[in-house]
């Protein structure tokens, strides 16, 4: 029985079902994704979605839906469904839904009279291929299957339109066809584990729309290609597998290779297990490297969230391997002790001032996990002191360490900080100078390298870092406390100080070396609890700010002012809780179990067993931004193990 629940009552409700996105990616960087009633609302949904090195580097959506079609007595039941324009969905397969479990995989049932068919999905590992499966539970007279598929072949963030240079032309495969729309794509082979009939009747649908994409400001109207349809008898009792893949699939193995593969699955039986399994979805491996997907459906990796995330996506897994994986793969870039904002196929940008300092609160958590200073200090030693060096010696891109022992950033035009939206090219919130969690970050790094060096003997480092400390955690509360209002400054810049409530000092309150005493830390999480916490994480801002923002929505530069103006960011969570627990150690147990249990709600609401980039800052806290976010997945697991490891 699945910890996942859904009111069956509800599932043919469209407002109900269009609403809960399905999301399942592989090793190998592919994803599914689509709604509860299959109807695609997104155009970065689709049933086989591949990375394609060989065109542009990004994403493509292959095979975008298959419409199933029930056949019995000469009579039609089309499972499938599309929203053409107005409130017109053609044809209406939603009505036949009667269930959908999360089990292991998701599964649908469709009830058409005395029909029963189920439906099951399931990426292969380490392919870009997707096998789906079908189940003849109940019929009471000869069935066929009819298999329409609808292909797209185009990057997820553009729209397929009708042409005259598409090939619509297919090539018979074992069981199947294969067919490829443009030159530079490889084939799609589209195959079935029984021998069938393909009948040809190639048609363009037109105008095809994406409510979501709609309502986000873009463009939402496309044109999808289907070269004719699959149809097979079945029987009662019997399952038959489609498969689509870019390469040709052994047609005799194919439901032999969904059985291995669901076989491989792990399962969601509760709230962490969901977590868990959303968790995995996030790594991939390319070659010899391993990294993140910061969230689906339009991200790729982002060093920053990588390192934020990767403590709660494998150590709390007990997945030392790939941690260490990842934290080489970002090391590749390492240049001049600094690591760019992200990976890009033509070049990376150094302009990002916190990221090396998060690869340093990485390593703790690792080094604290693992209780060995030695794996540390001999395999990451050198690139942690060339990262102190690169900030001390002030390398690059407006990054300098004071004569106080802070660190400044300032670069015209770009949010050096995690807060970096934009609108017309300029940061929403620049936070230009000392921004507190960076130097807050800063003093921590330090120090957690030092406690390796002195556990390691390395007199030559300590004796050249040793005093600085001090000095900065002076400066720090010089320069950042407030003793009337009791909090942080949010960033200082010159005589300029930013006395925003913002999440920033949370973080600064929460570290394992902080420059703050127990009373000013104490101080600080009374306020963000009273100002910034929500049953989804912290706002990014307080509401009593005039610029506050409590909703989300509107065009792209409204959305993205907004952002982080009062939005609430699900990561954060993991800060607050670590640093109220160390605060008021058992006695605040119950007040962050119960915040911790607020969530549980949530991994049905949205993108089912998972936990969205962001939320409306204004009750009822909405999801906002991308279905399943690494940095929100990662943190819910972090902060739950901590209290379950406290409570303990």
């Amino acid at each position: 029985m699945s910890y996942l629940k859904f009111d069956k009552n509800q599932l043919i409700n469209l407002e109900y079902s269009l609403n809960r996105e399905i999301l399942r990616s592989n090793r190998a960087g592919s994803y599914i994704s689509t709604t509860l009633s299959g109807c695609n609302t997104r155009k970065y949904h689709g049933l086989l979605i591949c990375p394609l090195e060989e065109l542009d580097g990004g994403k493509h959506v292959l095979l975008s839906s298959l419409d199933e079609t029930i056949i019995q007595h000469g009579s039609e039941f089309n499972l499938g469904i599309h929203k053409y324009e107005g409130d017109n969905y053609e044809p209406k397969g939603h009505k036949y839904i009667r269930d959908f479990e999360v089990g292991v995989i998701p599964k649908t049932t469709y009830r058409v009279g005395g029909v029963i068919l189920t439906k099951e999905r399931v990426l292969v590992e380490n392919e870009q291929q997707i096998l789906i499966k079908y189940t003849l539970v109940d019929a009471h007279s000869p069935t066929i299957l009819r298999f329409k598929p609808f292909l797209a072949f185009r990057n997820i963030h553009s729209l397929s339109k009708a042409n005259l240079y598409a090939h619509t032309k297919y090539k018979p495969s074992k069981n199947g066809i294969k067919i490829r729309m443009y030159d530079g794509y490889p084939y799609l082979h589209m195959q079935l584990s029984k021998a069938n009939e393909f009948i040809p009747v190639p048609d363009w649908y037109n105008n095809i729309q994406y409510i979501k994409e709609q309502n986000r400001g873009y463009d939402y109207v496309e044109d999808l290609f289907v070269p004719g349809y699959f149809e097979v008898p079945i029987k009662k009792g019997e399952s038959i597998v489609f498969s689509a893949s870019t390469k040709e699939a052994n047609a005799n193995g194919i439901k032999a290779k969904f059985t291995r593969e669901l076989n491989k699955r792990t399962s969601r039986d509760s709230f962490l297990e969901s977590l868990i399994n959303s968790a995995q979805q996030f790594v991939f491996r390319k070659n010899s490297k391993t990294d993140i997907i910061a969230g689906f459906h339009w991200y790729g990796s982002r060093i920053r969230q990588t390192l934020v995330a990767l403590p709660g996506l494998t150590l709390d897994l007990g997945d030392y391997k790939t941690f260490e994986e990842v934290i080489d793969t970002q090391l590749l870039d390492l240049k001049d002790g600094l690591l760019p904002r992200m990976h890009a196929k033509y070049g990376v940008e150094y302009d990002c001032i916190d990221s090396p300092l998060w690869f340093f609160w990485a390593l703790q958590q690792y080094a604290y996990t693992i209780k060995s200073s030695k794996r540390i200090w001999e395999k990451y030693g050198d690139a942690m002191k060339q990262i102190l060096e690169a900030y001390k010696e002030s390398s690059c891109c407006g990054i300098r360490m004071l004569d106080n022992g802070l660190i400044f950033g300032e670069k015209e035009g770009v949010a050096l900080t995690w807060m970096d939206s934009y609108v017309d090219g300029e940061p929403v919130v620049q936070r230009a100078g000392m921004p507190v969690e960076v130097n807050a970050l800063w003093y921590n790094a330090i120090c957690f390298a030092l406690e390796m060096a002195e556990a390691e003997n390395d007199r030559e480092f300590v004796a050249q870092w040793e005093d600085l400390p001090s000095e900065i955690a002076k400066a720090f509360i010089h320069e950042f406390w407030n003793e009337k209002l009791g909090y942080l400054a949010d960033y200082v810049n010159g005589d300029y100080k930013d006395w925003s409530i913002r999440p920033n000092m949370v973080i600064a309150a929460a570290l394992d070396y902080s420059p703050l005493d127990r009373e000013k830390q104490k101080s600080i999480l009374g306020i963000a609890k009273k100002e910034l916490l929500t049953a989804r994480g912290l706002r990014s801002l307080s509401p009593r700010n005039p610029v506050y923002e409590g909703i989300c929505k509107g065009n792209v530069a409204e959305r993205e002012k907004s952002l982080h103006q009062g939005t609430v960011w699900p990561w954060l969570i993991l800060f607050f809780v670590e640093g109220y627990l160390k605060i008021h150690k058992r006695g605040g147990l119950p007040f962050v179990m119960k915040i911790m249990e607020g969530f549980e709600e949530e991994v049905t609401e949205h993108c089912i067993g998972s936990i969205s980039e962001t939320y409306n800052g204004n009750p009822p806290h909405v999801a906002k931004g991308a279905v399943s976010q690494a940095w929100s997945v990662a943190g819910v697991i972090r902060a739950y193990n901590k209290v379950m490891d406290f409570e303990e």
